[in-house]
């Protein structure tokens, strides 16, 4: 039986061959970046690239978002669901930019986090793939799921799978592990019938047996 150590050593090899770890997210800008992560909560990366071009267009800066109409800013992030706590906190995030940080995003954990409906996951992904910073690991739904299958965790709360990650995985794999595992979660390892038998990590994961049973089981 591998340690969860030695585990991840050999699955990040044959993830990044797979994968790579860009994030799916259309952006242009920083501001562009942590807008769009936090209207991806509980919706699909697909239907936020959807809403943005329209979002950025009428508010191309940090600036006019925070002296946006909340009405009007609902009703263009309609689709992405929960509009309504989205608009208010693109906007106040917007607007705290603006306020204490001369209307630039900040770059480090500490800041990010001060701003409203940011927490660690959004940080991340903001550090990550905006100002190519790793403070952390991105702890989404495909990456709690499968790291729990993997035997890497045993936690379910996003702050202690993220903990055991980081002293699981060397400090370089950290960006590539949420990336590459956030789409292998998407297009194979998916919740309710993961497709095992044509999965690249099923000789490096604990849980490939019982789910190969149950996917011929129908």
């Amino acid at each position: 039986m591998l340690t969860p150590v030695k585990r991840a050593a050999k699955i990040m090899p044959l993830l990044r061959k797979r994968y790579g770890s860009q994030t799916a997210l259309r952006h242009r800008s920083h501001y562009e970046l942590i807008v769009a992560v936090i209207l991806s909560a509980q919706c699909t990366d697909v239907q936020v690239n959807k809403v943005t071009p329209a979002l950025f267009k009428e508010y191309p800066t940090v600036q006019r978002l925070a002296k946006a109409d909340i009405l009007d800013v609902q009703q263009i992030i309609r689709s992405t669901g929960f509009y309504k706590s989205k608009a208010k906190a693109i906007t106040t995030m917007a607007k705290q930019v603006v306020k204490d940080y001369d209307g630039k995003i900040p770059d480090s954990m500490e800041e990010l986090t001060k701003l409203y409906g940011v927490a660690r996951k959004t940080a991340n992904v903001v550090l990550g793939a905006g100002f190519g910073k790793v403070e952390g690991i991105v702890v989404d739904t495909h990456v709690a799921r499968i790291s729990q299958r993997l035997g890497l965790t045993k936690n379910k709360n996003p702050v202690k799978i993220e903990k055991d990650l980081m002293q699981i995985l060397p400090k370089k794999d950290w960006w590539d592990y949420s990336g590459t595992i956030i789409w292998h979660g998407r297009q194979t390892c998916v919740a309710k019938k993961p497709k095992c038998p044509e999965c690249i990590l099923r000789d490096n994961c604990p849980s490939a047996g019982k789910f190969i049973k149950e996917f011929y089981s129908g």
